[in-house]
């Protein structure tokens, strides 16, 4: 007959069931921390539904769905006392006393890259320091909260579409680095532009290029499609005006082991254009549309020639533009043909997206067509 076990054996068969189910938690050292936590979300086992939590004085314990496999660790272990994050930024500033009615004046989005939050606050918003303070505690591998105010119209920087920022909460030094499908941007989102709402095309043009493809990214800036496309295998010829952003293409190139690949120069497109043979030709920037009031003098459709001059026969253009709803598609397409025409040559469309919003009623398009 067996025996009965006794309370203090069932608080232990209790207790190793618990551990054995207990989420697992990357070791690093403390100043990997950032670094540590970009390569595991690179590698998808990042649990963003836990804290970062302290492991003593100079370790951290990363929160992981499972043991990575391609991020460097100390250890891996079973987290007995796990700190879930409030997903929710109306539950934390509910939280912090806000009434229903300030809720209503609270942000409903807003994009973390690498480090840093960027935010759109309302103009009704009661208190933005708190926003601020419940977002880094929301993101707790974030260290900086920036108010997104939109781009510079006017003057060089509006040619540079320099950001406009504030720190409202968090560290000062805002450079950062981001990962997307495994490409890494260095940047400091408060200098340089980095859209969020770009991310899926980012993604596109690194699998719409093939091996030994000679591109030409016009307008390059951090390298947001000369990185994917280089590590795809093509050979990138990149130009860029913004001194700041050219700075970081270069270290970019260097962080993602494509310097091989990209040729960069800091220095209008057009000055590159009547010297190359490219396959493919990328327009990013996408100018003005008519109900903007940038004061930036060149739209995208001007640089068409150019890309034309560029582009081998049977080569595609990736046109972008920002257009009013109303004039999809029959603005960029009437430009694309007009160009194509003025050049004395024919073309197919290949694809139509709307890349996203880009203000009230205009839509960020990009069109691709191949020319011969």
């Amino acid at each position: 007959m067996a025996e009965e076990p006794d309370a203090e054996g069932e608080r232990s068969a209790a207790d190793a069931i618990a551990r054995a189910d207990a989420p697992l938690a990357a070791i690093v050292e403390k100043p990997r921390t950032e670094t540590a936590i970009e390569s595991l979300r690179a590698e998808g086992v990042y649990d963003d539904s836990r804290q970062v939590l302290e492991d003593g004085p100079d370790r951290v314990a990363l929160p992981v769905t499972e043991a990575p496999t391609e991020t460097r660790v100390l250890e891996v272990v079973r987290q007995l006392e796990p700190e879930f994050r409030t997903t929710d930024l109306a539950g934390l500033l509910a939280e912090r006393g806000w009434s229903d009615a300030d809720l209503e004046s609270a942000p409903g989005s807003w994009a973390v890259i690498g480090s840093i939050v960027l935010v759109s606050i309302p103009d009704d918003c009661p208190d933005e320091k708190a926003v601020a303070d419940a977002l880094l505690e929301l993101h707790g591998e974030a260290d900086s909260v920036l108010a997104d105010e939109g781009i510079e119209n006017d003057g060089e920087a509006g040619t540079y579409r320099e950001p406009k920022t504030r720190l409202l909460a968090g560290e000062s030094d805002t450079e950062t680095i981001h990962t997307e499908h495994g490409t890494r941007y260095g940047l400091d989102p408060a200098s340089v532009m980095f859209s969020p709402g770009n991310q899926a095309e980012r993604a596109r043009m690194g699998d719409v290029c093939s091996e030994g493809e000679r591109v030409f990214d016009m307008f390059a800036g951090i390298g947001y499609f000369t990185l994917p496309m280089a590590r795809s295998g093509a050979q990138v010829t990149a130009t860029e005006i913004n001194p700041t952003a050219f700075r970081y293409l270069l270290e970019n190139a260097v962080l993602n082991d494509v310097s091989d690949r990209v040729d960069a120069y800091m220095t209008d497109c057009r000055d590159l254009a009547d010297g190359l043979e490219a396959d493919r030709v990328v327009m990013g920037y996408y100018g003005t549309s008519e109900d903007d009031s940038s004061q930036r003098s060149d739209e995208a459709h001007e640089f068409l020639p150019d890309a034309l001059e560029a582009l081998v026969p049977g080569g595609v253009v990736h046109y972008h533009e920002a257009t009013p709803e109303s004039r999809l598609w029959e603005r960029p397409e009437r430009r694309l043909e007009d160009a194509v025409d003025e050049a004395g040559r024919s073309l197919e469309y290949l694809d139509r997206r709307r890349v996203k919003s880009h203000s009230a009623g205009v839509e960020h398009i990009v069109v691709d067509v191949r020319v011969d």
